[in-house]
């Protein structure tokens, strides 16, 4: 077997030497960033591959330490700009438990809905960046990132998430357009589900991730659900509003773990998310109106110690291990993110897999390359 080397490069990687460059287009999260992939090859038939990481390093976790408490909400929710309220809320929820605060009951069902909607709007981007024919899915996202940004005032970074709770409650009109525009999605669903297995299924059977090698990487979210590994921190250690809401969640799990399969899992969570929506819509309409946040004293100083809280949010489990003492500022906060095992995982799923099938194998592994380099 006679065997050649290949460097291929991602996003802002182009500008290095490289031997290939991988367009995945503007709208697409892999695309923004720099990532390398160092391919060996078979022919055109790739037979070892390596994910070369940290040319652009963000350093969030650095600068937590430099900001209070209040101040890293707003750089939690930049490293993986596709999930920023999951990112930013996963931080609050553990500050909160630190500090011993219990939000109100109206914060933690709106915090429920506001995660859901950021999981179809992850989902949507996703599939329609990648995915010939996909406008339908990213002209639907975009009316939803309009409804966050009435929300929040962030189209992309929505910033609403505050220790204790929500900066503001969602107002009953804004419930009444959502609930509208995810009656639409609902109607269009079939048909933007259709289109991308079409256009994916000539590469089923590439990119295998066996559910072996998903353990073994730690990989979560609908990847590690591609492969069997049935796993969901919404059902299996739930938060927020999620205990009450068991009856609607369905995690789909799939057991190919190749493309196809990847995106199947990720498009089959977006109907679940509508009906935890919905269901979180009727409990905000019952409760009324109330208090979205508790009082918080003018500098918020976490008690002396080391707290770990977990969140699923869209591409998966992240992790968020703080250490204080007793400060205004973190001593440490470190970061467990999906993207970085979802790259790990696509190295290793890339042997046998033909050089013509590579775009499709990025993306179906559903990372942000800002959250590799955070």
């Amino acid at each position: 077997m006679t065997t050649r080397q290949a460097l291929v490069a991602l996003g802002a990687a182009r500008h290095l030497d490289a031997d290939l460059v991988l367009d995945l287009g503007d709208l697409h999260p892999a695309q923004h960033g720099a990532l390398q992939l160092a391919l060996e090859l078979d022919d055109d038939v790739i037979v070892g591959a390596d994910a070369r990481v940290g040319l652009l390093h963000r350093s969030a976790e650095k600068l937590f330490e430099a900001r209070d408490y209040r101040q890293i909400l707003m750089l939690a929710n930049r490293h993986d700009w596709l999930s920023a309220f999951s990112s930013e809320l996963g931080v609050a929820l553990t500050i909160e438990a630190a500090m011993g605060i219990v939000p109100p009951e109206r914060a933690t069902w709106s915090r429920t809905l506001l995660a859901e909607v950021n999981r179809i709007t992850a989902s949507l981007l996703l599939v329609g960046a990648a995915v010939p024919q996909g406008d339908q899915a990213l002209e639907i996202r975009e009316a939803l990132q309009v409804l966050q940004e009435r929300a929040t005032g962030g189209r992309v970074h929505p910033m609403i998430t505050r220790i204790g709770g929500l900066a503001q409650p969602l107002a009953p009109e804004w419930l009444g357009d959502l609930a509208r525009a995810l009656s639409g999605l609902s109607d269009a669903f079939p048909s933007i589900r259709d289109a991308a297995g079409a256009a994916l299924a000539p590469f089923a059977g590439l990119a295998v991730l066996t559910r072996d090698d998903a353990l073994s990487l730690g990989v979560s979210g609908p990847v590690a659900r591609a492969s069997g590994v049935d796993l969901d921190l919404r059902r299996d250690e739930p938060l927020l509003a999620y205990p009450a809401l068991a009856q609607v969640l369905d995690v789909p799990v799939a057991s190919a773990g190749d493309i196809p399969s990847r995106y199947e899992v990720l498009l089959a969570q977006v109907p679940v998310s509508i009906a935890l929506v919905a269901a979180a819509t009727d409990r905000l309409r019952e409760l009324g109106e109330g208090p979205v946040n508790v009082p918080l004293p003018k500098v918020v100083r976490v008690p002396e110690g080391t707290e770990y809280g977990e969140f699923e949010g869209p591409l998966g489990r992240s992790g968020y291990l703080l250490s204080s003492i007793g400060e205004k500022t973190p001593w440490r906060l470190k970061l467990r993110t999906p993207s970085f095992t979802n790259v790990q995982a696509l190295a290793r799923s890339l042997p046998g897999t033909g050089l013509h099938a590579l775009g499709p194998a990025v993306t179906s592994f559903f990372f942000v390359v800002g959250d590799v380099d955070r």
